[in-house]
């Protein structure tokens, strides 16, 4: 199953490093990043792929963000079906 993980929230040091470390603690490959950083806020989208069952997408969404709440950002995991879904136009 593919997701898109998206993370908002002012700049700081090794946000990407902890994003990208608890994607690979629970067995979550990353397949591609956009990351923006303007006027000193972070904006980053993340498609990656959970083939494996090592999580579940709820306990990811969990974990993401207990992670959010400890570095300052806001971080979202959703099927990329329901993320392409919300932003069609």
């Amino acid at each position: 199953m593919r997701i898109v993980v998206t993370i908002v929230g002012k700049d700081a040091v090794g946000i990407t490093a902890k994003v990208s470390g608890l994607l690979a603690d629970n067995g979550v490959n990353i397949l591609n990043i956009n990351q923006n950083i303007l006027d000193g806020f972070f904006n980053m989208v993340v498609v990656a792929d959970m083939a494996t069952d090592s999580v579940s997408l709820q306990e990811l969404k969990e974990k993401a963000t207990i992670l959010g709440k400890q570095i300052g950002v806001e971080i979202r995991a959703q099927h990329e079906d329901i993320f392409t879904a919300m932003h069609s136009i």
